[in-house]
């Protein structure tokens, strides 16, 4: 496995996902705060999509950062990213 980066920027990680063709999500279920994920490929049963302008308010008022990777030890486009404490 490749190194992986943490990042707060917010243009930075909204390119990662992007680039991925990702999407902002957060699980449907439980809580008014809402859990971030990223919605890749088909839209997945349990995630609600949502603006980028929640994510990053979500992102910053739980105060999280972006764990990511750019690309796997073979060189291809990786995926992996989780959010994590600041």
């Amino acid at each position: 496995m490749s190194e992986a980066e943490t990042t707060t920027d917010h243009s930075r990680i909204r390119n990662w996902i992007d680039d991925r063709d990702g999407r902002p999500a957060k699980v449907s279920a439980g809580g008014t705060g809402g859990i971030l994920r990223i919605d890749f490929g088909e839209p997945e049963e349990g995630l609600t999509p949502i603006a980028w302008e929640e994510f990053f308010e979500i992102f910053e008022k739980n105060q999280l950062a972006f764990l990511h990777q750019d690309r796997t030890a073979d060189g291809q486009i990786s995926r992996f990213s989780k959010f994590i404490d600041r």
